[in-house]
This record gives structure tokens, sequence and C-alpha cells, in this order.
């Protein structure tokens, strides 16, 4: 699909889900249907890990440096895991949405609330929900490489978040794959494609949250 052919400004389509929700399968099927599509480069503090090249996987960079970066105002958000620096930077989404680009960011509903806050006009905000809470868990437990307790620390972390979708453009419910595709696809055809503009009823009345 030719998504930038239409339009002269891009979008940043900021996807979040709690931990099993499925959202990187998800993801990963889109960046195949809309090669177009980008998805954001973060910088990180963090060592590479195997094959990751800098300014493709991630910019790596020092904590000093990040810290100063922090400090200026560089980042759109940012955030500190498991003792490592993540942040997505200003100039990068600036430069690509100013070119016609689009871009994906996945990141967890505090970066994605940064994100519309530093780009109102250009952010697009997809929260992606398991089922249930009872779902979440048997997904989590399925997988079996988490610890009793890293489960019960992501399904704390899952209701937190969830408090959050309110907050989100639109919300798809991940109860099968086929279906929620289709709604999380309608959502960047909308976006990208100014022939569906015109037709943004259609994606309301698949998924779009209650006014």
């Amino acid at each position: 699909m030719d998504t930038n052919r239409h339009q002269t400004s891009g979008k940043i389509f900021v996807v979040s889900a709690p931990s099993g929700a499925g959202k990187s399968s998800l993801i990963d099927r889109v960046k195949i249907d809309f090669p177009d599509i980008e998805e954001s480069v973060s910088c990180t503090t963090r060592s590479p890990r195997g094959s990751e090249r800098n300014g493709v996987d991630y910019f790596f960079i020092s904590v000093e440096e990040f810290i100063a970066r922090r400090d200026a105002g560089c980042f759109a958000e940012w955030a500190e895991v498991h003792g490592n620096f993540y942040g997505t930077p200003l100039d990068f989404l600036r430069e690509r949405i100013e070119n016609g680009k689009n871009i994906i960011c996945v990141i967890d509903y505090q970066g994605g609330l940064n994100i519309a806050k530093n780009f109102p006009d250009s952010s697009v905000l997809i929260f992606i929900l398991p089922p249930s809470m009872a779902e979440l868990e048997r997904r989590l437990r399925g997988r079996s490489t988490e610890s009793e307790e890293e489960i019960l620390r992501r399904l704390g972390n899952a209701k937190r978040e969830l408090s959050f979708c309110d907050r989100y453009d639109f919300f798809v419910v991940n109860d099968s794959f086929d279906r929620a595709l289709r709604q999380l696809e309608a959502i960047f055809s909308a976006y990208t494609d100014s022939s569906f503009l015109n037709n943004r009823n259609i994606i309301n009345s698949l998924m779009h949250k209650d006014e």
C-alpha cells in the first residue's frame, strides 16, 4: 500500500497495550501490510543485544548524554525501565512527519499521552485491549516464561494501564486476531489514505469509542 501518496504531513500512530494483549503480533502484521509506515527509533542507555544496529533498532547513547538530552527537553517521552533509560527523540518525530512519513510508536500509556501532548494535531492514539482480565491472565500463564511473581506484577500493571484507555482515540479488543487486525488497519487506512477519509464513519461504526 502506498500510504503517503495523498498527504503532505505524516501521522504518529501510538499503540499501547498491557503485556499479553497481543500487540506485537498485530503490529508485525500492520508493518507488512503498510510497508511505508516507519517504526519509531528510540534512544536507550542499554547496550546493544545480538544483531541490533545503532540508528536502526535504537540510538545507543550513554547515561550522561541521555540525561543531558532529557533535561534539554529533547524527548517526546521517556522512561526508566529496569535501570536503563528509553526515550523517543522529538527531532526524529518532527523530521519524519514534516516529510510526510507516518510513524508507529509502540510505547506505554504514559509515553503515549506525552506524545499526544507534544503532537496534538499529528498523533493518533490506539489502545489494544484483552477481552477480559481473566483471558489476559490465561495468556500470560500460557506463555510459561514468567514466574508467579512476574505474572502478578504484569496483571497489576495491566489494571493500572487499562484505567487510562479512555484517554486514547481508539481502542481495539483483541478477542479475535483477524477481527482486531481488520479494525486496527481500518484506523491506519483512515488516516493515511485520503480516499478513506471521506468515509471516517466506517471506522466510527467499527471501533471508535463512544463520545
